[in-house]
């Protein structure tokens, strides 16, 4: 099953064309990279496949229902995680899983459940108890992919899950993405650190300018172009 189907997506900001028709799709349990530099039309892209931010045209489908007419029952099963997300400084780490749980979860018995998914995700050990204020960039990182991963999203949007962060952070946040994918997440991430997202995702599609470069798997996108990593593939595609 498809788990996110975008076809001809359009949105302009007066004249500055922020995405120019693109259309790529994500398969259930897949880790998809849209990759490009800054003022790319990535992070404009996920705000609206999040709901947040309206289209001017196109047609996205999320597991079937479409956006426009599905927007109450897609934020049910979806996560997203902006770039510059912070979160609420003066609560602690486990206040804040607690705060945010409620917002999602049914009754106690699933808030529950969605906080201890949290807390094993965060693995911040007794810094839970700190607050938020003290953390460093990677816990606060570590703190705010727990939140968008707790739940058991169908769908996480994360826009540079990674920014920012040493290599050590790095390698945590993109060893917990690829764990819960194992879990039955599908992951549509954003980053402009194409080595990064090489190694992380199943199919990656190269976005510069609002326009869509190339689809495909990174082995499948180097050896079309006879490039030794994406971004050489980039530089070849923008030819």
């Amino acid at each position: 099953m498809l788990a996110l189907e975008v076809k001809n997506l359009t949105k302009s900001y007066g004249s500055l064309k922020a995405l120019d028709g693109i259309s790529f799709e994500i398969n259930e349990g897949e880790i998809f990279g849209l990759i490009g530099p800054n003022g790319a039309g990535k992070t404009t892209a996920l705000r609206i496949i999040s709901t947040i931010l309206s289209r001017d045209g196109g047609d996205i489908n999320i597991f079937g229902m479409a956006l426009g007419k599905d927007d109450e029952k897609i934020r049910e099963i979806i996560s997203y995680l902006p770039e510059e997300a912070g979160a609420y400084k003066n609560l602690t780490g486990i206040g804040y899983l607690n705060f945010m749980a409620g917002f999602y979860a049914k009754s106690d018995g699933v808030k529950s459940s969605f906080v201890d998914t949290g807390v094993e995700i965060a693995d911040l050990g007794d810094r839970l108890k700190s607050k938020v204020s003290t953390y460093s960039k990677g816990m606060t990182r570590k703190i705010l992919l727990a939140r968008s991963l707790m739940m058991m999203p169908k769908l996480a949007i994360l826009d540079e899950p990674t920014s920012g962060l040493d290599v050590l952070n790095s390698i945590e946040i993109r060893n917990i993405i690829k764990d819960f994918v194992k879990r039955g997440i599908t992951v549509l991430l954003s980053s402009h650190n194409m080595l990064e997202v090489e190694f992380l995702s199943d199919r990656v599609a190269l976005i510069d300018k609002g326009k869509i470069l190339e689809t495909g798997k990174p082995d499948e996108l180097k050896k079309k172009f006879g490039a030794r990593n994406l971004e050489e593939v980039f530089i070849g595609a923008m030819r």
